[in-house]
């Protein structure tokens, strides 16, 4: 065997093996029989064994080249520091790459450079990784357009947003232009805060500089506009698409389908599902999944449901997604056997439930008044492993709360510190709204106090159920000072306040002090 043939060899079978270790085999049988091999072969072999997660043995084939009288190059460190941040030793593959400079022992490139900062940026570690960027600024080794790319998107990753756009010009001021990719993770990283003037800034600089969108820079438009319910802009961003001559992709289409789904317009969302057919593409769980989840809202759990039975006729496989939307659609319904009929079929599929599907079954349990069932069922969960999280006590209290299990609410809410967690305003509203409608006013507003106390600031939902409480008790002087602590807060009535305030202003026309607190209540969508 050449070294030339043997090295096709291995990188042949490295590339069309899955789940067997053949590279391994004709590596090992390669020295067994002392053919001979080169540093070519032996770079494969440590690329071989780093994408495997074994970074140890990557480094044994070291001793082999340096043994075998071969100098190791730029390619055979860069996939040694690849492999350890594979196998999550971020910080020995920073310092790798450091003792690499400081001894001279190779010259970085832009491959290596990019491989140190993307991973450190990857693995969370934002911060060493800007220092080095900078570092390597003032040396010999200036990154390139693909190095500060990835340290934009770690950046953004990170929300460090505004530094990502000192970065972006400072690229740019020393000559560096950004490229579609700079740019996509700019305008990901914008529009995951919000920021879409920044957003149509960068947009202009593309055409500026004559930077065409990719399929991935249009597909992050499109599923931010529709995430925001702007679905008319995600299809002004398509026809842009098309007319560029970029045929849409499913993950186009399902960016689509969920925001017909979340503006709640099933019709058009199954004419895009319909649609994608007939562009030559096939739906994915995640289309299914979405349009499921969207039938279930609008409460049609009979179009929820015949999706769910075409997934597998379609050759796709249910997950955890598919199962949790249809059991909490199911349950939603009040169709709580069938919903946990689908719990036990996902068991029997072995399609592994996950804490949000425990929370979907501790509600069902709740939302059926079978409130013992589910204190035992959280018991069990813990039992398992499964730690629950804020939802699964809110979820909780709400149903002691509903089914006139106050105080073991209460003894709940004040166990949640001992678990590591934090009670969030959305409990404490479930459980105001209990005392307030027990008649506990006093008791609701020492709440009140409690939440501030311990940095759980009050909302709008919060106040409205406690003034709510007061008008039905025909309390009014005693909710005018919720009503002016809202006006001060900037909170808005719901439609519910509105309406009890509206009734009390019929019976009393010549409060205008009530009347002026109205016009400041009324929300500022609808001014």
């Amino acid at each position: 065997m050449s070294r030339k043939t043997g090295g096709s060899a291995i990188e042949l079978i490295r590339r069309r093996t899955a789940g067997k270790l053949s590279h391994e085999f004709v590596f090992d049988e390669m020295r067994r029989k002392s053919a001979s091999v080169n540093e070519y072969t032996l770079n494969i072999a440590i690329n071989c064994y780093c994408l495997l997660n074994r970074a140890d043995i990557g480094f044994s084939i070291l001793g082999i080249i340096f043994k075998s009288g071969y100098e190791p190059n730029v390619t055979t460190f860069t996939t040694l520091i690849k492999g350890h941040f594979l196998d999550d030793k971020v910080a020995e593959a920073e310092k790798l790459f450091k003792k690499l400079l400081v001894l001279k022992i190779c010259e970085p490139n832009d491959v290596m450079i990019l491989t140190v900062i993307n991973g450190l940026c990857k693995a969370g570690q934002t911060l060493p990784a800007f220092e080095l960027l900078h570092a390597l600024e003032k040396t010999k080794w200036k990154p390139n357009v693909n190095a500060y790319s990835a340290m934009i998107d770690g950046l953004c990753k990170s929300g460090m947003v505004d530094d990502a756009l000192q970065l972006l010009s400072q690229m740019t001021a020393k000559g560096i232009s950004p490229n579609v990719v700079t740019c996509s993770s700019m305008i990901q990283g914008l529009l995951d805060v919000g920021r879409w003037e920044d957003v149509r800034d960068v947009l202009d600089e593309m055409t500026n500089l004559k930077i065409s969108k990719t399929m991935y820079t249009f597909n992050i438009l499109v599923d931010a506009y529709c995430k925001e319910g702007r679905v008319k802009d995600a299809e002004d961003v398509l026809q842009d698409m098309m007319q560029q001559n970029i045929s849409p992709d499913i993950i186009t289409y399902n960016a689509l389908i969920e925001g017909y789904c979340v503006a709640g317009n099933m019709s058009k969302a199954k004419e895009v599902f319909n649609s994608i057919g007939e562009n030559n593409l096939k739906p994915s769980i995640i289309t299914y999944s979405s349009l499921m989840d969207g039938y279930c809202k609008k409460g049609k759990i009979e179009e929820a449901w015949r999706l769910f039975l075409e997934v597998t006729r379609k050759g796709l496989k249910h997950n955890t997604i598919t199962y949790n939307t249809m059991i909490h659609g199911l349950f939603n319904k009040g169709k709580f056997a069938e919903g946990w009929k689908q719990f036990k079929d996902m068991e029997v599929r072995q399609v592994h439930p996950n804490l949000p599907t425990y929370n979907i079954l501790l509600d069902g349990l709740c939302k059926n008044r079978e409130i013992d069932k589910a204190v035992t069922f959280l018991h069990s969960m813990e039992e398992k492993g499964i730690i629950p999280n804020i939802i699964t006590y809110v979820t909780l209290v709400d149903g002691l709360c509903k089914n006139g299990k106050l105080e073991v609410a209460r003894d709940v809410l004040n166990e949640l510190p001992s678990r590591g967690l934090q009670p969030n305003v959305q409990i404490y509203t479930i459980i105001v709204g209990s005392l307030c409608r027990e008649g506990s006013m006093e008791e609701a507003k020492l709440f009140l106090v409690k939440m501030e106390e311990g940095g759980c600031a009050p909302d709008s939902c919060l106040y409205n159920v406690i003034v709510q409480s007061l008008l039905r008790r025909n309390e009014l002087s005693e909710a005018i000072p919720f009503l002016e602590e809202m006006c001060e807060r900037g909170f808005s009535a719901d439609v519910t306040t509105m309406s009890l305030l509206i009734d009390e202003l019929q019976g009393d026309r010549k409060n205008l002090m009530l009347l002026e607190m109205i016009k400041t209540l009324v929300p500022k969508d609808i001014m």
